[in-house]
């Protein structure tokens, strides 16, 4: 946040300084967290308290699932700035972008570390007013139009959320978030209004997290600049809503509370229709962006699909594609937005040929756009094993078709893009041409893809490795679920 706010200050014209801020905020905020994640593993206690006013304390404590999204959020920030430099080069406004992308991400760090909903509430707000301006950055009525559209939909979710947890304070009283669930001693003197204040929040969380019919404003705010959409898909926005449905399940009602109200049935639905929708919807794009902003709501859903069918199994499946999808993502809109800035190609219909013309880009695109298929052994399948063998074992066979049909899906919206750049020649000149480089396109901009591209295939080769995320979901799945992984249970 520091970092941050000093940027704001700086002019256009100081450079070298803007990066030296940027650069070192973030490789300071990753050492930290490493010393952090390795406390948290030795089962040190991290929590800070402050409190605000009677009933209401601002709470941040760090514990296994928190630090997973902390940490995806500290890697992606530090490889997003890199490639943001480079991306917005020449653009104005380059103070005010890298002021309120450092607000972003801490935003989104304050939202990982809440240690109750009153805090979640506080940073989920923050994220919200701190990426407006990123969305309409380029101050452009098409942008300007996005900006509205996003503000007027997180808006209406985030006073709908602090509705929720005002009325779940006045149930319930003031409580912490804990391993287990925080309301498990509430269940039977409030079991109706506890049920309805858990589709309250999940709707409320939804908007964010993009789920069908609350998805409106994604597609939209793909005019904003690539580094933008690339922080909103993997880490920021939409990543804090389904967050936030993971944490009510887990922390918030506990996985016997959800299951004895028969409420992960309900969620585990709502999550496949929006996969299978928005699944569809890609399938009509000649956007690039666009048909990778309807990849999002599908595959976001995945981690709500995994939470909702409960059990070990489709639990770890659901909480690593919150990493997994997250990496996959960033490198599709880290290539997207290299082949707009490159070549000025926005639409599938120009990319034919252009894996000669960008043969990094294209390898990095198609290592992220077959991780999300599900190929292995890449991030995706591993995700897609384990919801599938959840699926089987908690009973819910529907779900593996679910699966089934939405990675044929992903294949036919993916694989035209892959086979029209290596298969097909070129029928015109690219858009436009930016000047020559020494490589495909300028270093900071080829770099972050390729270097994501690598972690999608460290992550599915290296997943059973004791520092994986999967490795760091089993351990805490583990404490979700004491006692053998038996793969039962569902909700």
């Amino acid at each position: 946040m520091i970092p941050g706010l000093a940027i704001f200050l700086l002019r256009e014209d100081q450079v070298i300084t803007r990066t030296t801020l940027n650069v070192l905020g973030a490789l300071t905020k990753l050492a930290l967290i490493a010393a952090m994640v390795l406390g948290v593993y030795r089962g040190q206690l991290y929590e800070t308290r402050f409190p605000l006013m009677p009933g209401f304390d601002l709470v941040l404590h760090a514990s296994a699932l928190p630090m997973l999204f902390v940490v995806l959020s500290a890697v992606l920030w530090l490889i997003t700035t890199i490639y943001a430099i480079g991306y917005l080069e020449r653009s104005p406004g380059r103070s005010r972008f890298f002021g309120f992308f450092s607000v972003c991400v801490s935003a989104t760090t304050g939202i990982a570390l809440s240690g109750n909903l009153f805090t979640f509430v506080l940073f989920y707000e923050l994220l919200t007013l701190a990426t407006y301006p990123l969305v309409v950055h380029r101050g452009t009525r098409e942008a300007l139009r996005a900006g509205k559209i996003y503000l007027a939909y997180t808006l209406t979710g985030g006073t709908v959320l602090m509705v929720a947890v005002v009325w779940m304070h006045a149930v319930v009283g003031p409580f912490d978030f804990m391993e287990g669930g925080a309301l498990a001693t509430h269940f039977e003197d409030h079991r109706q209004a506890l049920t309805i204040l858990f589709w309250v929040m999940v709707a409320s969380l939804g908007v964010k997290a993009a789920l069908v019919p609350l998805h409106g404003w994604l597609p939209v705010a793909m005019v904003a600049p690539a580094p933008v959409s690339a922080l909103l898909h993997a880490v920021a926005v939409v990543k804090a809503g389904a967050y936030g449905i993971v944490r009510l399940v887990y922390d918030v009602y506990g996985i016997t509370f959800v299951r004895d109200l028969g409420l992960g049935t309900g969620l585990a639905i709502w999550a496949s229709i929006t996969i299978i929708y928005a699944s569809l919807r890609a399938l009509s794009q000649d956007k690039l962006k666009r048909m990778l902003a309807y990849s999002t709501v599908s595959q976001v859903a995945y981690i709500i699909l995994g939470v909702g069918l409960g059990g070990p199994l489709a639990s770890v499946g659901g909480i690593v594609h919150l990493v997994h999808q997250g990496v996959m993502k960033i490198t599709l809109f880290f290539c997207a937005g290299n082949l707009a800035e490159t070549l000025g190609i926005h639409r599938i219909s120009q990319t034919r040929g252009v894996a000669r013309r960008m043969p990094w880009t294209m390898a990095a695109f198609t290592v992220g756009a077959l991780g999300m298929i599900g190929v292995p052994p890449l991030a995706g399948f591993i995700s897609k094993w384990s919801l599938g063998t959840g699926a089987a074992a908690s009973g819910s066979p529907w779900a593996l078709a679910v699966l089934a049909i939405s990675s044929a899906l992903n294949a036919a919206y993916f694989l035209p893009v892959v086979f029209r750049a290596y298969f097909q020649e070129p029928l015109r000149p690219w858009p436009r041409e930016s000047e020559a480089e020494r490589f495909e396109t300028h270093l900071s901009l080829l770099l972050p893809p390729v270097i994501t591209a690598l972690f999608v295939i460290a992550m599915g080769l290296a997943a059973s490795s004791t520092w994986s995320p999967l490795s760091w979901v089993e351990l805490l799945v583990a404490r979700i679920y004491p006692g053998p992984a038996s793969g039962a249970g569902g909700m």
